[in-house]
């Protein structure tokens, strides 16, 4: 028995984010109908630790049967080393036998899905004339979304705002972006906004957002964190990936839920959901949507399966008996 063994740098070679955004489509109306098994991750906190470690398990029966755990540690002073926050591995397995057919680098996998659900969810609740977009935060993510955006809106206005000024006008200069001096400042006028942060409070308050505006709420994804103010989710049509994992996980709910704001009701419906017409999604131009975006398991299954298939048809990864 043999492994396929996928470093950082096959899998950037091999996923782009348009075919990306497409697996995301299809794998999140696979699991609206119900074609998925999806459960909560499982989250380790050491005591002293600078960081976590999360499990995340999917699995999908049929004729296309596949296992696949995604191992990941998240040390968030890793940008300063120059390093992504995200490390770790995804394991895919045969369905059918359980043998472990593939090893990936989860790093890229966990870049590009993320910002391609957002993408999937741009398309698909966002006011269909959107052409000016805010991505808050320079990091991964905040690359990663703008090569999303540009993958569903036509040619839209970028700019980006980060609490560290050189390094939204760094990567505002990489991507052909506009750098913003403050956060209201990248919000006014945009149609799309996506917040791809690791701010504890709230960086986005109600009063700053156009009318219409579609949020994609990405970097908070603990239940003691949060990127949105209060107002902002009261007022929203209020969108996600996974019902159980935003009660359970997304401080962007659970903070405004504490204060008796929200509750369970205020979710609209899944993503996938919404893909697969069982929810109407955007009803008005004037409507505020917010996705709130948490990364599941079965997002992960999906691009390992793509990678791997492209990978054996061009002969990229080592494969190592095992």
């Amino acid at each position: 028995m043999s492994v396929l063994v996928l470093s950082e740098h096959d899998v950037r070679e091999l996923l782009d984010m348009e075919s990306c955004v497409e697996a995301m489509e299809e794998v999140l109306s696979a699991l609206a109908r119900g074609e998925l098994f999806q459960p909560l991750r499982s989250v380790a906190r050491p005591p002293g630790a600078n960081g976590l470690i999360g499990l995340m398990p999917a699995h999908r029966s049929g004729e296309r049967a596949a296992w696949s755990l995604k191992e990941i540690v998240v040390i968030p002073s890793n940008p300063t080393r120059g390093l992504d926050a995200h490390q770790g591995a995804v394991l895919l397995h045969d369905g059918e036998t359980g043998q472990l057919v593939a090893l990936l680098n989860a790093s890229p996998v966990t870049e590009i899905r993320t910002a391609a659900v957002s993408g999937v969810a741009t398309r698909a609740l966002a006011r269909k004339d959107a052409s000016r977009v805010a991505i808050l935060g320079a990091g991964v993510q905040g690359r990663s979304h703008v090569q999303a955006m540009r993958a569903v809106l036509d040619d839209p206005e970028i700019r980006i705002w980060a609490r560290n000024p050189d390094a939204s006008a760094a990567l505002a200069a990489e991507v052909g972006a506009v750098a913003s001096p403050s956060p209201d400042a990248a919000l006014l006028g945009a149609e799309v906004v996506c917040t791809t942060t690791s701010a504890a409070e709230p960086i986005v308050e109600l009063r700053w957002l156009a009318e219409g505006a579609h949020v994609n709420a990405v970097g908070s994804s603990i239940p003691t964190t949060r990127e949105l103010d209060t107002a902002t989710v009261a007022a929203a049509s209020f969108f996600v990936d996974r019902r159980e994992s935003t009660l359970n996980e997304a401080g962007d709910y659970l903070l405004p839920a504490a204060e008796g704001a929200v509750g369970p009701e205020h979710i609209k419906a899944e993503l996938g959901e919404v893909l697969i017409g069982a929810h109407p999604g955007r009803q008005d131009e004037s409507e505020l949507t917010v996705f709130k975006s948490l990364g599941i398991a079965v997002e992960d299954l999906a691009a390992a399966e793509l990678v791997v298939g492209r990978a054996r048809e061009r002969g990229v990864g080592a494969e190592v008996d095992f």
